[in-house]
């Protein structure tokens, strides 16, 4: 998938005008983007249009208008972008009662060890995650980690495949929790693999 280039940003100025139109869109494609797994855990799949948004978000409510600090946030959110034949989410550990947020975010610890958090189609086929380092220590756990998933060509066909179910699944001792993807969450996350084989990526394995 292309990395997001200064010229793809609108100044303030320019994105203030057609935030209302371009929320919407975001919002609208965001819908079968997030997909929940359990009570607590949510993934929000991310592609160009999603960490742009995020990015003119952060100089709206930044103020940015300094080109540095502009190609700073563009630099990391890039990151996010998934490369060829990966799938790239914002995995969020959402936890409301305030009395209950650090016992239960310390339930979770240990969730990005290991393959705790998968994808399974098939015959027991299973992607897991890849979680971004730097967002949790022995004793803490961040509310919010990155996770990608990378995919071998026969497990891209696999995904891709209408007769075979697919699912996201959170194997944890403190949780444990699955959700069968509907058609129209495949269909846009389908999207992704032919943008990132079509854009600047590795390769997928055989």
């Amino acid at each position: 998938m292309k990395k997001l280039e200064r010229s793809d940003i609108q100044n303030l100025y320019e994105y203030e005008k057609a935030r209302p139109d371009f929320r919407n869109a975001v919002m609208a494609l965001k819908r079968h983007r997030r997909i929940g797994v359990g009570r607590h855990i949510s993934l929000v799949f991310e592609n160009r249009e999603t960490l742009k948004f995020q990015i003119q978000e952060m100089i709206r409510a930044e103020r940015l208008v300094d080109d540095a600090k502009i190609d700073e946030e563009i630099r990391v959110y890039n990151q996010l972008i998934p490369d060829a034949h990966e799938l790239s989410a914002t995995l969020l550990l959402e936890i409301t009662e305030p009395g209950e947020i650090k016992p239960a975010l310390d339930r979770f610890q240990g969730i990005d060890s290991g393959d705790r958090v998968y994808f399974e189609f098939g015959e027991g086929d299973r992607v897991p995650a890849q979680f971004e380092a730097g967002h949790s220590r022995e004793d803490r756990i961040s509310a919010v980690q990155y996770v990608r998933f990378a995919f071998t060509a026969r497990q891209q066909e696999g995904f891709k495949d209408p007769k075979t179910s697919v699912a996201l699944v959170v194997d944890h001792p403190g949780f444990e929790a699955r959700t069968v993807l509907t058609p129209e969450q495949r269909a846009a996350l389908r999207r992704d693999f032919e943008e990132t084989s079509a854009g600047v990526g590795g390769t997928a394995a055989p």
